[in-house]
């Protein structure tokens, strides 16, 4: 069971983990698009950071609405698009101040479901879907203790990132680049795993 306060610094530090990995992050877009990646993902959770500082918040589910709220007017671009979207959607699913195994999984679910309407991609299409889902498989099939959830989810998106490596491009910029595609990851699966690392383990590197 994680409370409010356990989330909010682990919420922060996930944008801190972006807003870190900038350069990284640029360099992964360079390779499948057009190389703005990581300065749109670095702005809008550097702002997310700060207003989770700064902004009123009496639920977790507050907190990680105030994450999509600022990812979503400030990274720009569709990236910034689809993880404002990801946290807004997955706050939709947080009902109390205390978070377990079950709630953490059904937000992740609840981001996923919301991300596909609106990107229109699937698994297997070379985007932050390709981290996510597998996140959620290993979160559903980790034992009831809240940190080895969080750690599954995790190893589950650092796993999605590396299969990313032999797809395709299908959706989103790479989508042009086809199989050429093929031997880079996709930088948004690799932006989740950052934040995931980094909120299953603040303090730790990624």
């Amino acid at each position: 069971m994680s409370t409010r306060d356990d989330m909010k610094a682990r919420l922060q530090a996930g944008c801190a983990a972006i807003v870190a990995a900038e350069e990284q992050l640029t360099d992964a877009d360079r390779a499948i698009g057009d190389g703005d990646h990581g300065m749109g993902m670095a702005r809008g959770f550097l702002a997310a950071q700060e207003a989770l500082d700064t902004k009123p918040a009496e639920s977790v589910a507050d907190l990680f609405r105030i994450v999509g709220m600022t990812v979503l007017s400030t990274s720009g671009g569709a990236s910034g698009a689809i993880f404002g979207t990801f946290f807004i959607s997955a706050a939709g699913s947080l009902k109390d101040d205390q978070i377990d195994k079950d709630a953490l999984v059904a937000a992740l679910e609840n981001g996923l479901v919301s991300i596909k309407s609106r990107g229109g991609a699937s698994e297997g299409d070379k985007t932050v879907i390709d981290a996510l889902a597998p996140a959620i498989e290993h979160a559903r099939e980790a034992s009831d203790d809240l940190q080895r959830v969080l750690d599954a989810a995790a190893e589950g998106a650092r796993v999605g990132v590396e299969a990313t490596r032999a797809m395709r491009g299908a959706a989103g910029k790479a989508r042009s680049l086809g199989d050429r595609a093929i031997g880079h990851v996709d930088p948004g699966a690799l932006s989740l795993k950052m934040f995931l690392s980094a909120f299953a383990r603040p303090g730790m590197p990624g």
